[in-house]
């Protein structure tokens, strides 16, 4: 396709090509009168064929001549239904074929319509914008008004069902796929009922090219209910997927199946003629339904929505569950995780003084790498065993709760004041878990270096004290930054988490380790189960930790070796290292030093935080189909109620709304645990 003159009209180039009876075959004069008329008021464009019938008969002559013998099932069956069965060889297709377009069957309409429009949005756009009257009148003058009822343009409708029905046949009927409905497995099944159906019309329409389907139509009605069976087959799989898990291979199973279902239910649609007027109407939406689906052929971003919207809401909902035990709900509970918190500022102030240790130990940058990545991470596994908290975990988690809690149905008619009291909950929680982190990693810190330079009479941390201190200096380092990137690893570390849920319950792998008989002829059975609700309970927990420590321990290694200044910054590890500093100094540091560094150990947890939680919230959020714009008035009155209620936000204080807010959320859990 080439581009045209600005001064070139569709006048012009109707007189150029269609003054006489065009016999070729080329696309160029369509696509030259296609963009003209772009420029013109369409209206005209029917005037001149209304003043010019000799024009009109050649256009419409030329137009049937080049569509005369081009299929365009290809357009109902493949355009816009994804094509492999991954995820991954779906996106380098779809990107291919936006930098490279494939080479198409010239004789199709799909090649057609490739060459014909540069800008298939746009153009499908443009016709929706014109006046309906005056499209009806343009298909009238092309004679194209009526061919939704023509015996080869219904063969090639019935066909395409066909194909689409064969191939959703053949994956529905995969052991996985079928593994994820099992309330199908004892009923017919609506596939091939769908299937039989389809064939019995194609066979219909060999013995009488003239069949034609009705509303009232038993052949219309059956394909109908099998259809919505198929979409209810595809609907209880999705929602088994919390029972079940699911994986990418599955998920895009589904998504091939719903989509082409779909299809089917939407060309059946278009055979059905119940009045005159149906004939025009059908014909046009034929049209239009060819240039959307093409329109969308390439589509990267709703591949990506599609493809990821469901494992995203799955990785949060076993993030969401985790997340309830990170909410305090009163005094009690507020104090348990300042110990928890207290206990993981201890193991972080060892971890702080063997990682500098480490720093001393002469070495590549890969092992120095390979040493902080398992300090960091033998570390995390410990505090998350012995049942102690690491603040900044909690945002990963907390987020997908209160998301879950936002978007249960049940919660529609929620009180946004209730909401927000259980926000303030959340926020307490987060401070005292800060607190109780900070206030023991400092002294431990603190104590061990002390005890080190008593033992061996050196202070260990003379050497790298003026690099702990300028690291607390946001004016002299990247603190900031390096906290963010943190904040994402913890974003990370929590999808792992839930992802490492979701195989766990994919895989059977609790219940692969209670029932396997090498585990239970050797330790017994009652191991084998108790083996089984550890690795349940701990593994998603444990892994998650493990790759967090090997995140923050090869960070700063890696880029160094790449020439970059990367780093990263946690608050329990700079209230550490802050205790270091001050320490390799022998405490004679300037006020300035001292109160930058105070300060900077706070605005880094801020910002381990807000990265984490808005991360997470963002995930959480497009999980379950929400916006912020849905939760704005929520925003709102958490600010309200801030204003109203500071103090709430970070102490234990009594309110009238604590059970509701509790009510809130343990209605929430409890529809999970009924999902299990």
């Amino acid at each position: 396709m080439k581009f045209f003159n600005s001064s070139t009209n569709f006048e012009s180039v109707l007189k150029k090509y269609f003054s006489f009876k065009n016999e070729t075959l080329s696309l160029e004069p369509f696509a030259e009168f296609l963009e003209t008329i772009k420029e013109a008021d369409f209206t005209d464009v029917l005037n001149f064929f209304r003043s010019n019938p000799d024009f009109a008969q050649n256009f419409k002559y030329y137009i049937h001549n080049i569509f005369r013998g081009r299929p365009f099932n290809l357009s109902l069956t493949e355009a816009n239904i994804l094509s492999e069965n991954a995820f991954l060889p779906e996106l380098k297709k779809r990107i291919l074929n936006k930098v490279l377009p494939p080479v198409e069957n010239e004789n199709t309409v799909w090649y057609m319509i490739d060459n014909v429009s540069m800008w298939p949005k746009k153009d499908l756009k443009y016709l929706h914008n014109l006046p309906e009257n005056e499209i009806n009148e343009f298909l009238h003058l092309l004679g194209a008004s009526d061919f939704i009822i023509r015996p080869n343009v219904k063969k090639e409708l019935i066909f395409s069902m066909n194909i689409l029905s064969w191939r959703v046949t053949g994956m529905a009927m995969e052991v996985e796929v079928v593994r994820m409905a099992p309330q199908y497995r004892n009923l017919d099944n609506p596939f091939l009922a769908l299937q039989n159906e389809l064939e019995t019309l194609a066979d219909d329409l060999v013995k009488d090219p003239e069949v034609q389907l009705h509303s009232k139509d038993s052949r219309y009605k059956q394909i109908k209910i099998y259809a919505e069976q198929c979409q209810e087959f595809v609907n209880i799989a999705f929602k088994n997927s919390a029972k079940y898990g699911i994986s990418g291979k599955i998920n895009q199973s589904l998504l091939k199946i719903r989509q082409q279902t779909e299809r089917i239910y939407e060309i059946v649609q278009l055979l059905v003629i119940d009045t005159d007027e149906d004939v025009q109407i059908k014909s046009k939406q034929l049209i239009f339904n060819i240039l959307n689906y093409k329109s969308h052929k390439n589509n990267i971003s709703d591949l990506i929505n599609d493809s990821t919207r469901l494992i995203s809401h799955l990785i949060t909902n076993h993030t969401a569950e985790a997340g309830t035990h990170y909410i305090t709900s009163n005094r009690k509970e507020y104090m348990t995780m300042f110990y928890k918190a207290s206990g993981g500022g201890i193991i972080v102030g060892a971890l702080c003084v063997l990682k500098m240790l480490y720093g001393y130990i002469p070495g590549s940058d890969f092992s120095h790498a390979f040493l902080y990545s398992m300090n960091y991470a033998m570390g995390f596994v410990m505090i998350y065993l012995m049942g102690f908290t690491l603040a900044t975990k909690q945002p990963a988690m907390t987020a997908a709760t209160m998301t879950k809690v936002l978007s249960e149905e049940g919660n529609a008619q929620r009180n946004n004041t209730e909401f927000a009291h259980l926000v303030s909950k959340l926020f307490r929680s987060q401070f005292i878990a800060f607190v109780g982190n900070v206030l023991l990693a400092f002294p431990v810190a603190l104590a061990i270096i002390y005890g080190l330079d008593v033992f061996f009479s050196q202070n260990l941390a003379v050497e790298r004290s003026d690099k702990l201190l300028k690291d607390l200096d946001p004016f002299k380092s990247k603190a900031i930054l390096h906290a963010s990137i943190a904040g994402f690893y913890l974003f990370i570390s929590g999808i792992i988490s839930g992802n490492i849920g979701n195989n766990s319950v994919f895989y059977q792998i609790p219940e692969r380790i209670a029932k396997n008989l090498s585990i239970r002829s050797f330790f017994g059975k009652k191991f084998a189960k108790g083996l089984s609700k550890y690795y349940a309970k701990n593994w998603p927990g444990i892994i998650s930790n493990f790759w967090f420590g090997v995140f923050l321990g090869a960070t700063a290694p890696v880029g160094m070796f790449f020439g970059l200044d990367l780093d990263i910054r946690h608050i329990t590890f700079a209230a550490g290292n802050f205790a270091l500093g001050l320490y390799g100094k022998d405490f004679s540091v300037d006020s300035y030093t001292f109160w930058i560094s105070f300060f900077t150990v706070f605005l880094i947890g801020f910002f381990n935080f807000l990265v984490s939680f808005s991360l997470s919230m963002f995930l959480a959020f497009r999980s379950r189909k929400m916006n912020f714009g849905q939760v704005s008035e929520i925003y709102k009155e958490i600010f309200r109620y801030f204003t109203k209620h500071p103090l709430k936000f970070f102490l234990p204080l009594s309110s009238g709304l604590d059970k509701k807010a509790d009510d809130l959320m343990s209605s929430t859990i409890s529809n999970k645990s009924e999902e299990h």
